[in-house]
């Protein structure tokens, strides 16, 4: 299993946990953007736009490169790869549960067919 260090896995899902900041990423994964583009669909200030980009590059998760006077942002997979390596791992807890419910609700369609044939004889 993929294990990252404890402080950057835990950096990653702090990132993640803030609807703004996931909001942020899926932009960055269109293109590069200035923390003012990113701020910008939000009504936050710049400087709660900036809080939010250090988040994010605190974690990794994206590139900050000065421009002259801007900060442009563009996104960095790395993190979000080893996470989604993290999170598969316990992926089979729940397949395990739902190809079990699948089951269930496959022998009851079965059921129900069946119930339904002897009715019309």
């Amino acid at each position: 299993m993929v294990e990252l260090e404890a402080p950057q896995l835990d950096a990653v899902f702090h990132a993640l946990g803030d609807a703004t900041r996931r909001r942020m990423l899926r932009e960055l994964a269109k293109s590069e953007r200035t923390v003012g583009q990113l701020a910008a669909p939000f009504a936050i200030s710049l400087a709660a736009a900036s809080k939010h980009v250090k988040a994010l590059e605190n974690a990794g998760l994206i590139r900050r490169e000065v421009r002259g006077r801007a900060h442009i942002c563009r996104l960095a997979p790395g993190p979000l790869a080893s996470a989604h390596a993290w999170l598969n791992f316990y992926a089979r807890f729940w397949t395990d549960r739902l190809d079990a419910l699948e089951g269930l609700l496959l022998t009851e369609d079965a059921r129900r067919s069946d119930a339904c044939k002897g009715d019309d004889s």
